[in-house]
């Protein structure tokens, strides 16, 4: 009798063990992805912040396409229109809708450097060649942000899913994957702008 209950014993010990294992680096691992998704956002909204400015001096210098212009500040106002908490970043559904409106936008300012190239005046205004600069920095600290997201959803993703720390992850914290922001193929390429469709002259 008293081996069979030191065996019981054992076992209990055993298992809380096991499952302690996820107490405390599940959640460890979840906050640093949560963090990562705050750097992401933050990189997002300040390429948000220069669209406003580039739109505003492209219309000084008599940028004719207004298709364009009016296209990349509707982009921005549905990226800026789609909040996800970080309780979102489980959900295929909501995640989907933030990386699609952000691909939208990277596709309406690849619109956008087509057509300003054609206008030299432009090109040669400082204020600008700094904007595009601003804008060039915030694109590139967008990838890098969602690559170092991407590395800490895996790592959380990884924990929740490895023994022994699955025990506590679904035991005790319920745990569920976060989604990966995946850029579209393409997303980044500046698509092909017909200038006779957009001014209505002849090629």
């Amino acid at each position: 009798m008293f081996s069979r209950m030191a065996k019981l014993a054992t076992l209990v010990v055993g298992s809380l063990a096991l499952a302690a294992c996820g107490i405390n680096s599940v959640p460890t691992a979840e906050e640093a992805a949560k963090a990562q998704w705050g750097n992401v956002e933050s990189a997002m909204q300040r390429r948000h912040d220069l669209i406003p400015n580039l739109v505003a001096v492209a219309e000084a210098a008599a940028v004719s396409e207004r298709d364009i212009l009016t296209g990349v500040i509707e982009a921005r106002s549905q990226a800026m229109g789609v909040n996800i908490t970080t309780d979102d970043l489980s959900n295929p559904e909501e995640f989907e809708r933030i990386r699609a409106a952000e691909n939208q936008l990277t596709q309406a300012i690849g619109q956008f450097r087509t057509v300003v190239e054609q206008y030299p005046a432009l090109q040669s205004n400082q204020n600008f060649r700094d904007l595009m600069v601003s804008l060039d920095e915030s694109e590139n600290l967008i990838n890098t942000e969602r690559v170092r997201y991407n590395e800490a959803a895996q790592n959380y993703n990884t924990i929740i899913r490895t023994f022994p720390d699955t025990i506590g992850a679904n035991i005790i914290h319920g745990a569920e994957p976060l989604e990966y922001f995946d850029a579209e193929e393409g997303a980044a390429d500046a698509p092909d702008v017909e200038f006779n469709q957009i001014t209505g002259e002849d090629s």
